[in-house]
């Protein structure tokens, strides 16, 4: 497998460094009022409903195996916060989705010096939105199938033990499809083509994907995250994955 995770968590730290910059502090706004108002909204709700949640998952533990369920409670825990997390971003990104695709465009621009044919106004951005809500709904088509194995793998006894990973593996691949599809997009890549190139880096992918979905999970970064991510998505797209043709399927 080629690429390093490494390299991957370092395009987000990049992202965090490019939100600052002054050229795109503009375009960063709206997306980051966005993500701010669904996850201070959802957070609170998630907050009530919290041990809940926690309390009717360890319910699902046999009772000939409640001696290790002070190891099971941490992998619950991060299964939650997991599909959670997760959905939170989905919802997040659907309503930002033609700000985000704004801002890769801007900040493609800034990081090359090239123009990048796109909306340039966010009016032309708001204008896009019926389009942007299909490619979204792309992704949500191509996620279901996956998070439906992996829900059936989560009732299945002993197994259902690598669950809690699953689901965030899942999760944080799901991150590299959702941010890098926004500089690809503003190029016309298909969908099927945007894979492809994710998969010939996998290791900087899931590298770049885990650091995402780990930065969702913690208080104040995930208010500022997806800005973050969509402009680390763009510098990976820039440096490594930008093509004048399309890789061959794999």
């Amino acid at each position: 497998m080629k690429g390093n995770p490494v390299t991957g968590f370092n395009y987000l730290i990049e992202g965090f460094k490019l939100i600052t910059q002054p050229g795109l502090r503009l375009f960063v706004l709206i997306p980051l009022a966005i993500n701010s108002v669904i996850f201070s909204v959802l957070i609170t709700l998630t907050i009530a409903q919290f041990s809940g949640w926690i309390e009717a998952a360890m319910e699902w533990v046999p009772d000939w195996l409640s001696f290790i369920r002070w190891v099971l409670w941490p992998l619950v825990l991060i299964l939650i916060l997991t599909v959670v997390m997760y959905t939170f971003s989905v919802i997040a990104n659907i309503l930002a989705s033609p700000f985000n695709a704004l801002l890769a465009e801007k900040t493609e621009e800034f990081l090359t010096g090239k123009e990048v044919p796109g909306f340039e106004t966010i009016g032309q951005a708001l204008l896009s939105f019926p389009k942007s809500i299909g490619r979204e709904l792309a992704k949500l088509i191509y996620y279901i199938p996956l998070a439906l194995l992996v829900l059936i793998i989560s009732f299945i006894p002993l197994i259902n033990a690598l669950a809690p990973m699953l689901w965030f593996l899942l999760g944080s691949w799901m991150m590299v499809i959702q941010y890098c599809d926004y500089p690809m997009d503003n190029h016309q890549v298909s969908f099927r083509d945007m894979k492809q190139r994710i998969k010939l880096m996998r290791l900087t992918s899931a590298g770049f994907g885990a650091s995402v979905m780990v930065g969702t999970m913690i208080p104040l970064v995930n208010l500022i995250i997806m800005p973050a991510a969509v402009c680390g998505a763009t510098a990976y797209w820039a440096r490594e994955m930008k093509k004048d043709t399309a890789p061959a399927a794999l």
